[in-house]
């Protein structure tokens, strides 16, 4: 499936602008494996006495963003699973900023952040892998809003390159 093919309502437009950050003719499968191959050489790449680095007061550091892009995939993740299941259970939201103050990444170093994100990245596209078209517009609600299986798998991708955007930018 490609984005272009993601109906109105599949996502709701505050998640517009990760999608922004994806070509019309991405295709989902492919741009999660190719998150899968890329986002842990873009980890290891980073120099490791920025890895605790805040550009500004009040800002999270390098691993509390990479830390928060892994949370919010597990996420999304269990939500396109439920949803591609025909669950019409609404599903609580979660506060961000709540998951990064109790995920300290003191401890953390780029090799753990790095083995994390791949489990849960190839949990994302085992999940997906099995979803055909029909399953990949089944809807549910999470956060009192309207989501596709298809717009959660999108969302994931481009929340991920949104925040690499940033750290690029922002921090390196």
């Amino acid at each position: 499936m490609k984005k272009k093919d993601l109906k109105p309502g599949e996502f709701e437009q505050f998640y517009g602008v990760y999608l922004a950050t994806l070509d019309d003719d991405t295709v989902l499968m492919e741009q999660l494996q190719k998150g899968y191959e890329n986002f842990p050489k873009f980890i290891n790449d980073i120099p490791e006495d920025k890895l605790h680095y805040a550009y500004a007061d009040g800002k999270w550091t390098i691993a509390q963003a990479l830390l928060h892009i892994i949370d919010t995939e597990r996420i999304f993740q269990y939500r396109a699973f439920r949803f591609s299941n025909q669950d019409k259970t609404p599903l609580k939201g979660f506060d961000q900023d709540d998951y990064v103050l109790e995920n300290d990444p003191r401890g953390q170093n780029k090799e753990s952040i790095i083995e994390d994100y791949k489990t849960v990245r190839a949990s994302t596209i085992a999940i997906f892998k099995t979803l055909n078209e029909d399953r990949l517009g089944y809807t549910g609600m999470a956060s009192n809003l309207q989501w596709s299986v298809a717009g959660l798998g999108f969302v994931i991708c481009g929340h991920q390159r949104h925040h690499r955007n940033i750290i690029r930018e922002r921090y390196l």
